[in-house]
């Protein structure tokens, strides 16, 4: 009879039984285990069970994580235990030891509100052939004792105990109840009835897991050998030092560490880099030179050797000879060249002054890192660049620490070091590009280096000393103005390096642009000549920016196509017009000289600034029947939006003198629309243009096609001054605007820009947009 037939009547399924789902473990029959039970329906089975005969039923979950499984997320088969002892602890859970009796299969589960009943079927080993069954047995008690002697983790009295044991049955599920092997597993061997197979399987898998600990012992065995080799190794060496040592032979560390005290005394450095080379040359001759701190060490010291302390070059104070490189490198840009002649005076005069923090801002290509060059070439100075575009982490200028892997000191200490002297023309090219996350502010991390008052005690983490960097002349470049912290724009002195006109390409082009490409490309300047039209051609309808690098391309490709034919049709002349432009360089991109056909109502030409240049904005505003609303398109930044909406409230306040029903803004939808819907536009400028398309669509009065305007308006109708006046202007003349209305505000301003761009334009400056109306409508308005 079985241990629980005799307290248990069976219902027409089987018998009847608390449940209590198992976690990460399978229990055998013959098998006592201890758990710890939590969850309240666990619970309440066991003291249920507890209270009638013992008896529960024990099955574990297909998910570990699962509070509180149903039926199908049960293993169908588990086994019926019986409570051996029970104990309730002071945080709630209960700690049980549980013995397996027989196998069960669950046919149904009930849920009794505080506790699950299953329903089960006991389950009955099938019988093997005495013979083969003790055949295998004997195989898997053999690899057992291998699996205990191999695993360590399993008590050698447990050897004893299954070679005890003579029931084919119930020695399987003794060794199965000691295999450290997954829960699929435990489950598969749980589940398989038939005696023989069961036994197979067993020893199947004590096979696997016999191999897998020799495997594992054998990568021990190898790791043990080779850190006893590598101490082996360093005893050695040690032996072998001490005994050169008593020999008087040569020891290269010893060698190396004479030499680097030797360097150290010659190399003239601050007083507190002496101190601290010769404190860690100290610290070095007590370390092994075999150690990963020593190599820390030696790398510090050279460092500290390598860098530029009281080594310089003397300046060049011939002003003339100054002026002549700076106008041989470049054309124009005289404010610059102006700002560069006075710092040399002053050097000439005083001999010593701290240098001044020049940043260059403009559009791209129009020189600006070449003009860095020119500065250091007229100077007498060497030159060096970093680029800080992209650069995020405040380590990149003050550098990392040495207790990190790898550390290196910052940009500005790696870029001295390069450069090999302590006043060098230092440029810090894009500095309007710099990104700040986690890692700290590079920005905030260039104050103390721009800042005269405190460089000259510039400290890199590397160093943990103290630099000079007085001596030093920055030169900073930016696209623009906006990107750079207060902070940091408070150390600068701007230097604005606005777009070249026309003329002013045409002549960098001749002077500089097409030797420089004839020569990159193989060809000779005798032999290659470019008309001035054909120049002028590419400045017009192939490149559209402020700078000259795309003129240099399109100069280059050129190039390209002369050297071709030259190597195939053996012609080494070339005479290249308008003709040969085309026909190189395809279809011009852009067109020039071409306005509006006619006047048009509801559209305005604007003027805006880019970073790349000045480029037209055209404005059109359309009416429809509707109740007064509002409609802005054309990707408006938030700025160009409440300018719109400053417009509009400004034609609403004139209505009597353009002539318009006090109520008309209540029977109209108004949409104001900017082309080119893709590109971002933002801004203040366009405030007299946007009030001008509105008037000129309510008025039905054409704007005129050959005038543009920039200028911001206020609710009064005042116009306010605007910036990048010139890049406006130069975009009106390559449009082939003839008029153009400026702020009176930024009259002023026009003693910057070049004579030819004044002369070729009419410009008008206006205040109010009364003005602005009068001269843009193309009749004029009634005086109410």
């Amino acid at each position: 009879m079985s241990l629980l037939d005799s307290n248990n009547s069976p219902t027409p399924n089987g018998l009847t039984l608390p449940l209590l789902p198992l976690r990460d473990i399978v229990i055998f029959p013959h098998m006592v285990a201890p758990l710890f039970v939590g969850r309240p329906q666990s619970i309440a089975a066991l003291e249920a069970a507890e209270k009638a005969d013992k008896k529960i039923f024990l099955t574990t979950q297909l998910n570990p994580q699962t509070e509180s499984p149903c039926f199908e997320e049960l293993y169908p088969l588990g086994v019926c235990g019986k409570i051996v002892q029970m104990l309730k602890l002071p945080d709630g859970t209960v700690k049980v030891l549980i013995e397996g009796v027989e196998r069960a299969r669950l046919n149904n589960l009930r849920d009794d509100g505080a506790l699950l009943l299953a329903e089960i079927e006991l389950l009955e080993d099938e019988p093997a052939s005495l013979i083969e069954a003790n055949s295998v047995m004997r195989a898997v008690r053999n690899s057992f004792d291998n699996y205990i002697g191999l695993s360590k983790k399993i008590p050698a009295e447990v050897s004893v105990t299954s070679a005890a044991i003579t029931e084919p049955s119930m020695f399987a599920d003794t060794v199965s109840a000691h295999l450290q092997i997954p829960i699929s597993d435990r489950q598969e061997l749980l589940e398989q009835l038939d005696v023989a197979l069961r036994l197979e399987k067993l020893l199947e898998m004590l096979e696997q897991e016999i191999e897998i600990l020799q495997i594992e012992g054998r990568i021990r065995s190898r790791v043990k050998t080779q850190m006893e080799r590598s101490q082996k190794e360093y005893y050695l060496n040690e032996q072998m030092r001490a005994i050169q040592q008593e020999l008087g032979d040569k020891d290269e560390f010893k060698q190396e560490l004479a030499e680097i005290e030797e360097q150290i005394e010659k190399k003239k450095m601050s007083s507190e880099a002496t101190d601290k080379a010769r404190q860690e040359l100290r610290k070095l001759r007590l370390m092994s030179p075999m150690s990963a701190e020593a190599t820390v060490v030696r790398n510090y010291i050279e460092w500290l050797l390598s860098l530029p302390w009281k080594k310089g070059t003397r300046d060049q104070h011939d002003l003339i000879k100054a002026e002549a490189v700076l106008e041989a490198d470049h054309y124009g840009l005289e404010k610059v060249k102006e700002r560069v002649i006075e710092y040399l005076a002053v050097q000439a005069l005083v001999k010593q002054i701290k240098g001044p923090i020049l940043c260059l801002v403009g559009p791209p290509g129009v020189g600006k890192t070449s003009l860095g060059q020119s500065i250091a070439k007229a100077l007498g100075r060497k030159f060096q660049r970093i680029s800080l575009g992209g650069v995020r982490d405040e380590a990149e200028i003050r550098g990392h620490r040495r207790t990190y892997i790898g550390a290196m000191p910052g940009k500005i200490i790696q870029g001295l070091r390069k450069v090999g002297v302590k006043n060098p023309v230092f440029m810090l090219d894009e500095i309007d590009k710099m990104s700040t996350d986690f890692r700290g502010d590079p920005s905030s991390a260039l104050l103390e280096v721009l800042d005269p008052e405190q460089n000259h005690t510039f400290g890199d983490h590397f160093l943990d000393i103290d630099y000079d960097l007085s001596q030093v002349l920055f030169i900073a470049t930016a696209n623009n103005l906006h990107s750079i912290p207060r902070a940091l724009h408070d150390r600068l002195e701007i230097i604005n390096i606005e777009g070249y006109t026309e003329e002013e390409k045409l002549n960098i082009s001749k002077r500089y642009l097409l030797d420089k490409q004839i020569a990159a490309h193989g060809l000779s300047r005798s032999n290659v000549s470019f008309s001035e039209a054909a120049l002028l051609e590419i400045i017009r309808r192939y490149t559209k920016e402020s700078g000259v690098r795309a003129l240099d391309r399109s100069l280059a490709s050129v190039c390209r196509k002369l050297a071709r034919r030259s190597a195939l049709e053996d012609k080494i002349s070339f005479k290249v017009g308008t003709k040969q432009i085309e026909k190189f360089l395809g279809v011009p991109p852009y067109s020039y000289g071409i306005q509006e056909e006619s006047d048009a109502i509801g559209v305005a030409t604007g003027l805006a600034w880019t970073e790349v240049g000045g480029e037209l904005l055209n404005i059109e505003v359309s009416l429809m029947p509707g109740s007064g609303k509002l409609t802005l398109t054309g990707k408006l930044g938030d700025v160009m939006q409440e300018s719109a909406q400053a417009a509009f409230s400004y034609v609403r306040s004139r209505w009597k003198a353009l002539d318009l029903e006090e109520d008309f803004h209540t029977k109209i939808d108004v949409h104001i629309h900017v082309p080119e819907g893709a590109v971002p536009k933002d801004g203040p400028s366009a405030g007299i243009t946007i009030a001008t398309a509105l008037a000129s669509a309510l008025t039905g009065l054409a704007v005129r096609c050959d005038l543009a305007m920039t200028g911001e308006v206020t609710l009064r109708g005042r116009v306010l001054p605007i910036g990048g006046l010139k890049e406006k202007l130069l975009a009106a003349r390559r449009a082939g605007i003839g008029t153009v209305l400026i702020p009176e505000a930024n009259r002023r301003n026009l003693v910057d820009i070049p004579e030819p761009l004044r002369n070729a334009l009419i410009l008008q400056p206006v205040a109010d947009m009364d003005k602005v109306l009068d001269l843009a409508l193309v009749k004029n308005l009634k005086k109410k």
